[in-house]
């Protein structure tokens, strides 16, 4: 019996029955306290499974800057070399545009100190010959323009010739027919002077006479025919000049055109040379300025990947790791694929630091000591290697990160959710549930990317 009653029947049992031994009989006090401190310890129990409980999803990760220019990065060089001298040691705060080391050249083509001087040579030369080229050009348009005259005027010539020779044609045959007619006419006048002659009324002087004017006039007939015929010749010579003449001059004129083409296809091919020597010069003139490798940015020399003088290094390998001055600091968690859906961009998170005391209660967080605040600004749309989805949380307004935090720093977090009671959170604990989601955050998540920006 553990006598908790305040109805007790004890003392009656003993004097009814005169029981001794019973009387002896007590309950001790520690078991009151016991039965006591158990029945505090159901009702604190009890009312705490009705305490209201703030749902979060756990995510590890570590310190980042968020943005990409302030994360650190691989200082590479642009030609490969040797290395002549360091000018900078770990740990060293640099400025942008300082110098961290001096390379020498290695490679054969580059290795005649008057590379650049020899170079602007071999310019100034293709630049005469350009020269050249053009002066022949010139040369060439004003030959093709003198053909093109000298074709005009004699095409006019001999045109004019082949006037002057039709207009000769019909002179000459104009007086093949006056002859003709004189000669029928003393053809007529010798047949009258031998009638006569038969009839006694002319002398035979007077018909010797007219026999030799008709011989004359036959004479002058036949020598106008031929000067006729002449004539038509020339006209047939003056006509077959002018044809062959337009292509005379062509053929001069398609000669000199080619011979310009020529002399466009040269100059073009030395402009192109000239153009490869001065991107040359220039490659050349950025090479060198390339054997000072420089600070990008501000920021400090975390590790030297190359050490020594006179080792030779490839182009684009890494010769240190420069870490930005004062990024914007940030934290990248990781969290599991399931629990995806339930963060959005701008949720509360509570943040965990290695190597800084605190005390978490996850669903209390403002019992916890030494958690920094933040919001979630990124949530990556694809997956990590590991299945696993990243997000970037930066420091939330109000609640600054201690400066000592460093890039890399490890980090526990939680993001914080709807609040529900802790009886509830045991039982979705146990059957494994999600977390709960109002139905503005369902209609949230649901909503397409363009309706969620309008809205």
């Amino acid at each position: 019996m553990l006598n908790i009653s305040r109805h007790r029947v004890n003392d009656e049992v003993v004097q009814k029955y005169n029981l001794q031994a019973l009387s002896t009989l007590s309950t001790p006090r520690t078991g009151k306290r016991f039965a006591r401190m158990m029945l505090i310890i159901c009702i604190i129990l009890l009312v705490t499974l009705f305490l209201p409980w703030q749902q979060n999803i756990r995510g590890t990760g570590s310190v980042t800057a968020f943005s990409p220019t302030d994360r650190p990065q691989n200082i590479q060089n642009a030609i490969p070399g040797r290395i002549e001298q360091w000018f900078v040691n770990e740990g060293d705060l640099v400025q942008a545009g300082d110098t961290l080391l001096m390379l020498s050249e290695v490679k054969d083509e580059y290795l005649d100190p008057q590379v650049l001087a020899r170079t602007q040579e071999q310019i100034v030369a293709k630049g005469a010959g350009i020269s050249g080229y053009e002066a022949k050009l010139e040369a060439q348009d004003q030959q093709i323009e003198a053909l093109r005259s000298g074709l005009q005027l004699s095409l006019q010539k001999a045109r004019n010739k082949v006037d002057q020779g039709r207009l000769k044609v019909a002179s000459d045959s104009t007086d093949l027919v006056a002859q003709r007619t004189n000669f029928q006419i003393a053809q007529s006048r010798l047949e009258r002077y031998e009638l006569g002659y038969r009839d006694g009324l002319f002398s035979l002087t007077d018909l010797e006479t007219r026999r030799l004017k008709l011989q004359e006039d036959q004479a002058k007939v036949i020598s106008q025919e031929n000067k006729l015929a002449i004539s038509r010749q020339e006209l047939i010579n003056a006509r077959l000049e002018l044809g062959s003449l337009q292509a005379e001059y062509q053929d001069k004129i398609s000669k000199a055109i080619s011979e310009r083409s020529s002399a466009v296809s040269s100059l073009a091919e030395a402009q192109s040379e000239l153009s490869k020597l001065n991107n040359k010069f220039s490659s050349i003139e950025e090479r060198q300025d390339r054997y000072v490798v420089r600070a990008p940015q501000r920021g400090y020399v975390v590790r030297t990947m190359k050490a020594g003088i006179g080792e030779n290094i490839k182009e684009g390998e890494t010769i240190a790791t420069l870490q930005p001055h004062n990024p914007e600091r940030a934290v990248e968690l990781y969290i599991r694929a399931t629990d995806v859906p339930l963060v959005t961009i701008g949720r509360e998170v509570r943040l965990e630091f290695d190597g800084w005391p605190a005390l978490q209660f996850a669903g209390w967080p403002n019992a916890s000591i030494g958690t920094f605040g933040g919001i979630v600004e990124v949530v990556d749309q694809v997956s990590s290697p590991t299945g696993q989805y990243r997000m970037l949380v930066r420091p939330k307004t109000g609640e600054d990160w201690p400066e000592v935090i460093r890039i890399g720093s490890g980090v526990y977090g939680w993001v914080m959710l709807n609040n529900v009671p802790v009886w509830y959170e045991l039982w979705r604990q146990l059957n494994g549930f999600p977390p709960d989601l109002n139905q503005k955050q369902l209609d949230k998540i649901s909503a397409p990317p363009q309706e969620e920006g309008k809205k």
